[in-house]
């Protein structure tokens, strides 16, 4: 299931992202701070549990986390969408996965993966840029080996390419992914267009 996160704000920050004019240090902060946007979006569909709490006044009822949340940027573009959720869920935990993309092939390279224990949690992956697709999918199957079912675990991207998108829905069917702008296509260097050039690149200032 796909959820296209959209607002003309949000529209207006991912403007900045795309501008090649943007310099390191306000793309840096756009991202972060495009990540509360998109993190409030995603937090309305994690699970939830009524509790009990006791008010100044009186008891009442809320809503409490069903299970532990873990965050897990995909390195290192995956960086820049981290803050808002951490922000909003301090108690989180966190995990790693680092790949990079053979250039040759256009195929992930695995050189990281560090995962909490993973009983009764739910898991949200971090990947900016979902081009082929290809990284995304193979973060997701590293978790689903480690144990974690495909039910709990979420993807999130600030931009996808049709491509990526029926890449994931070809490997992982029932996935729930969430995006901020479905862009035209990938080029022939498999690079989102129109994008915003290399998210990791652009956000590490390298």
């Amino acid at each position: 299931m796909l959820t296209l996160i959209k607002s003309p704000f949000l529209e207006y920050k991912l403007t900045i992202l795309r501008n090649k004019k943007t310099t390191n240090s306000l793309f840096r902060q756009t991202m972060n701070e495009i990540s509360y946007l998109i993190a409030a979006e995603v937090l309305k569909h994690v699970k939830y549990k009524r509790v009990s709490v006791q008010t100044p006044l009186t008891k009442t009822f809320g809503k409490d986390l069903s299970k532990t949340i873990v965050i897990v940027p995909i390195l290192r573009a995956g960086l820049g969408l981290i803050e808002g959720f951490i922000k909003f869920l301090p108690d989180a935990e966190k995990g790693h996965i680092g790949l990079y993309r053979d250039e040759q092939t256009y195929r992930p390279v695995e050189y990281l993966c560090k995962l909490p224990r993973i009983k009764n949690k739910d898991f949200i992956v971090l990947d900016p840029m979902l081009a082929t697709g290809n990284s995304a999918i193979e973060a997701i199957n590293l978790i689903k080996r480690s144990g974690v079912t495909l039910s709990n675990i979420k993807l999130v991207s600030l931009l996808a390419a049709p491509e990526g998108i029926q890449n994931i829905k070809k490997h992982h069917k029932g996935l729930h992914f969430f995006t901020c702008s479905i862009d035209k296509k990938l080029n022939k260097n498999m690079f989102i267009v129109p994008g915003l050039g290399d998210a990791g690149d652009r956000y590490m200032g390298t």
